[in-house]
């Protein structure tokens, strides 16, 4: 009998994708939970998912015009697998003082196979916010793409962020959370009125704290969150906006 020699079989591939636009869960002066909105992830076996919602609106709390994930996984060659999740968050008005025109969380996953590679490559290219603005004064936040680009692996992703020296970013135990963020910067008004800034996170008086473009990573893993809120005074709660994850990879040989 002839031996079998597609790939797709000889080299099998679990993959793994998933996405949501927004989430929260209020709790003072009243308990408003919001599940996952635009939710999707997928198939272990590949192909493709989609979730939208349109003019979401929690009275008073929070309000967006579009939320929007998309995930594919697919074979690019016989030994090329690749994978990736947008999370599109369009339109949002948190509590009438954070808006932002256009949140996009994007990451793509590029496995090549060899006999040593067990990660895919993954990058954020495409990530980005659009005109955002807190109290109606607009946030700059630039990003450091470089970072995901120039780390191949995790063990890359680890040396790169030892010797980077950010703030808020710990590499223990097989694991790694940092921020795509390189720098935010904010109106001598905001500064004024006692907002701060430190690396990726921005300290809010008489409203909380928010962190920007926030990755959680393992070997062959990464999450991004793109919006992390903590709400204070007078409101309490938090939630996340535009958020993704990938981490295909081969499945462990069966002989």
């Amino acid at each position: 009998m002839a031996q079998d020699l597609d790939p797709k079989k000889n080299i099998p591939y679990h993959f793994h994708a998933y996405g949501h636009a927004f989430s929260a869960h209020f709790n003072r002066p009243a308990d408003v939970p919001i599940p996952a909105q635009a939710a999707t992830a997928l198939p272990s076996t590949g192909g493709f998912a989609h979730s939208r919602v349109d003019s979401f609106v929690e009275s008073r709390l929070v309000s967006f015009k579009l939320g929007e994930t998309h995930v594919s996984g697919s074979w690019e060659q016989p030994t090329i697998v690749t994978t990736s999740v947008t999370a599109v968050l369009a339109g949002l008005n948190l509590l009438d003082f954070l808006t932002v025109e256009k949140i996009v969380c994007r990451l793509t996953g590029r496995y090549v196979s060899d006999k040593k590679n067990r990660e895919s490559h993954i990058i954020a290219l495409g990530s980005h916010f659009d005109d955002f603005r807190l109290g109606g004064y607009e946030i700059k936040v630039i990003l450091r793409h470089d970072l995901l680009v120039n780390s191949n692996n995790f063990a890359e992703l680890a040396d790169n962020l030892k010797r980077s020296k950010k703030p808020h970013t710990t590499v223990v135990d097989g694991a790694a959370h940092c921020s795509l963020v390189e720098k935010i910067e904010i109106p001598p008004a905001l500064k004024d009125a006692g907002v701060k800034v430190e690396g990726h996170i921005i300290e809010v008086p008489h409203f909380g704290e928010l962190s920007l473009a926030e990755i959680f990573a393992t070997p062959g893993n990464i999450t991004l969150t793109m919006l992390k809120f903590k709400l204070g005074s007078p409101d309490g709660g938090g939630g996340s906006g535009g958020q993704g994850g990938t981490n295909g990879q081969p499945v462990p040989p069966l002989h």
